[in-house]
């Protein structure tokens, strides 16, 4: 009898230690049970671009950039991109973080992690105690050298670290150790605000620099001042709080903030129009009425005809079918891509991006990075979508901003169910 209890036992075990690896399967291949469904999310204030297919490039009137952006039909996978450029108000979000990060860390303020390392306790600082201002007497600049006659917060001091992973390199290269394509990166937060006085010479223009970013009435406005390596801080940071933020609420992230592919932006500012020179059609710059549709350079030199003297509200002027505004005019915008003419006979069909293949000895190496869209400066041929300019990556300008885009690969990858 013992040996045929131990027998039926043994065979329970068994049939039990089946039905755990898929329980309720009753030996069919039902798939994984163990993942939840997943329900992507949508990020506040951004709008979904399709995914579909568009002849990129200059349009037939433009001769000139037609040898530069030869016409070439390109697919594309479907992404959520910020309505609006990144505001002042937005860009102060990050800076403030910056800011209170260091301010905690001075402070000693940090929290144990599973592993046993440490990280900061980030928390709101009262910059108006005079106990915390002693404290964190290195983040201040003295009122003798301030210029205002009161000690002010060093704007130098606010350096964002954070780390990157070559993705694409490391699979070119997959015999090298991972940690080659880790990379440290230091960025200074802080936008730099005297790019106003230095656009114009012979110009009275230090109210705007001393009151564009911080002041509450440009809330709205465009940042500028902003490099590249800034503006890919930006996107970093962003995207650390979604997934933090996310992951205490136990949910799915898969895709990342980041700036815009070239081909991306292009795709987005035509608003499903393939073959028209501006994200509102045209070719005309001027509706019925004889108002302009983007904040640009018009006529010749009258920068206030368009209602803007220079930058205006992010939220200003007309959505495209996409629901994007000003994507051309009010500000320039950096995208991902690096700048080469001819690039577009080089470049794959499907969500094509293109780089240096360069020694990082070649001082050109990635330096050059396409911005779009045009600018309060530029005349109207900059606006058209299928127009390419550049700008130095470490450079900042004051017609010159951006907006991030996050993909989401699983729900994106076709608008359409398939043929049954």
């Amino acid at each position: 009898m013992k040996k045929t209890s131990l027998k039926v036992s043994a065979l329970a075990l068994l049939a039990l230690a089946a039905s755990c690896g898929n329980p309720g399967s009753n030996g069919q291949l039902v798939g994984d049970q163990s993942r939840m469904n997943y329900k992507p999310p949508m990020p506040i204030g951004m709008m979904f671009v399709p995914s579909g297919s568009f002849k990129m490039g200059a349009s037939d009137e433009d001769i000139r950039g037609r040898n530069d952006a030869s016409v070439h039909t390109v697919q594309m996978v479907g992404f959520y991109m910020d309505a609006t450029e990144i505001s002042n108000q937005e860009y102060r979000q990050f800076t403030n973080w910056v800011r209170d990060s260091i301010a905690n860390t001075l402070l000693g303020n940090f929290k144990d992690n599973p592993d046993g390392s440490q990280r900061v306790d980030y928390k709101r600082i009262n910059w108006r105690d005079p106990e915390l201002q002693d404290q964190l007497a290195s983040m201040y600049v003295p009122a003798e050298q301030s210029g205002w006659g009161r000690k002010e917060i060093d704007a130098s001091k606010l350096v964002y670290t954070y780390k990157t992973f070559d993705y694409a390199a490391a699979v070119q290269n997959q015999n090298d150790s991972r940690d080659k394509y880790v990379k440290i990166n230091d960025v200074k937060s802080y936008p730099d605000t005297t790019v106003w006085i230095r656009q114009f010479n012979y110009a009275f223009n230090e109210p705007i620099a001393m009151q564009y970013f911080w002041f509450a009435g440009f809330n709205r406005y465009p940042v500028v001042g902003i490099t590249h390596k800034q503006a890919t801080a930006f996107c970093n940071w962003r995207t650390d709080m979604w997934v933090a933020e996310r992951e205490k609420a136990r949910l799915y992230t898969e895709g990342r903030f980041r700036l815009p592919t070239e081909q991306e932006w292009e795709w987005a500012a035509r608003g499903g129009r393939n073959q028209s020179p501006y994200p509102w059609g045209g070719p005309y710059i001027i509706n019925k009425k004889g108002c302009y549709l983007a904040n640009f350079k018009p006529l010749r030199g009258n920068y206030a005809a368009d209602g803007g003297l220079y930058t205006v509200p992010v939220d200003w002027y007309a959505a495209n079918d996409y629901g994007l505004k000003n994507m051309s005019g009010n500000v320039s915008e950096w995208t991902a891509s690096a700048y080469y003419g001819g690039s577009y006979n080089q470049m794959a069909d499907i969500n094509p991006n293109v780089g240096y293949n360069a020694k990082e000895s070649d001082p050109l190496f990635m330096k050059r990075k396409v911005v779009r869209g045009g600018s309060w400066r530029d005349v109207s041929y900059y606006l058209q979508v299928g127009t390419r300019d550049f700008e130095f990556e470490d450079t900042a300008k004051a017609y010159i901003g951006f907006r991030c885009i996050y993909t989401q690969v699983a729900p994106a990858l076709t608008n359409r169910r398939p043929i049954r």
